[in-house]
């Protein structure tokens, strides 16, 4: 196990790097968690088939009363429509404030997860536990929530840090090419925004992390979050410095919105930083 603690002006929370197939992840919700308490796990349709039982399960053991709750995959549920329905479930299913809410999947997941703590009875725990390379590298760290609005990439939302980040390497090998070349899309940012050394590893890397070998992806994933969690210290709230993270996601997000949301995230934000390099060469 890895652990990494973002230290911020109000409270730290940490990040768990573990392997295996989550069934620890109740036993690292006790460490944050009041006792008993509920927990709403939110999560899609994919995901659900893989690990939703296993997560339940384990949250179950450790003393919780765990439910699921199961939203189309896709970036269409980051709408308006699946947060009212979201809400509507969550105070359905007794949520309080003493109560927490977890996000099980991808950063749409987590965007929309996340809000729906923020806002739900003025802000309740949330945990994120990522499954995909982008949201364990990115999305789940910093306390970015929301979702579209009017067409527009998370024109509504919130920060809502999580209490508890647990990512588990084994899940990465579960993901698709594609969904894994996403991830990389964030990988390869936060070289070029931050470490050059890293950048160069990843390339020179290559081969082993595009076999996802175990030690490759533990140095990739806790090097990405290391570097994510320095600039979020920096800056919370995204006033000066965390701008950077955003490398890629001027031009990525309307790539995405012109596209009808019918491409990934990850691959907009690569094709937006060629763009950057670009124009920036230009100018």
């Amino acid at each position: 196990m890895e652990q990494l603690t973002v230290a911020l002006p109000e409270r730290a929370y940490d990040i768990v790097i573990e392997r295996g197939l989550l069934q620890q992840v109740g036993q690292q919700c006790k460490e944050v968690l009041k006792p008993g308490c509920r927990v709403a796990v939110v999560t899609d349709g994919n995901v659900a088939i893989q690990y939703g039982s296993l997560v339940q399960a384990s949250l179950t053991q450790a003393g919780f009363t765990a439910k699921i709750f199961l939203v189309p995959a896709g970036e269409r549920s980051k709408s308006p429509e699946v947060l009212t329905w979201l809400w509507e479930e969550l105070l359905g299913f007794g949520l309080t404030r003493s109560d927490a809410v977890a996000a099980l999947g991808g950063g749409m997941v987590g965007d929309l997860a996340g809000f729906a703590a923020a806002t739900v009875l003025r802000g309740v725990d949330f945990i994120q536990i990522p499954t995909t390379l982008l949201a364990q590298v990115d999305s789940s760290i910093g306390g970015k929530t929301g979702v579209d609005f009017d067409g527009y990439k998370n024109m509504v939302g919130a920060f809502h840090h999580p209490s508890l980040v647990y990512a588990n390497l084994s899940t990465l090998k579960t993901l698709t090419a594609e969904q894994f070349a996403c991830g990389m899309g964030e990988v390869l940012k936060h070289g070029l925004i931050k470490n050059a050394s890293y950048y160069e590893w990843c390339i020179n890397q290559m081969f082993e992390i595009q076999d996802r070998e175990v030690e490759a992806l533990k140095t990739m994933v806790l090097e990405s979050m290391k570097i994510k969690k320095a600039v979020v210290e920096k800056d919370p709230t995204e006033k000066g410095e965390r701008a950077l993270l955003n490398l890629g996601h001027t031009v990525g997000h309307a790539i995405e919105k012109l596209q009808n949301f019918q491409m990934l995230h990850g691959q907009c934000v690569a094709l937006g930083y060629l763009c950057a390099a670009y124009i920036s060469w230009k100018r």
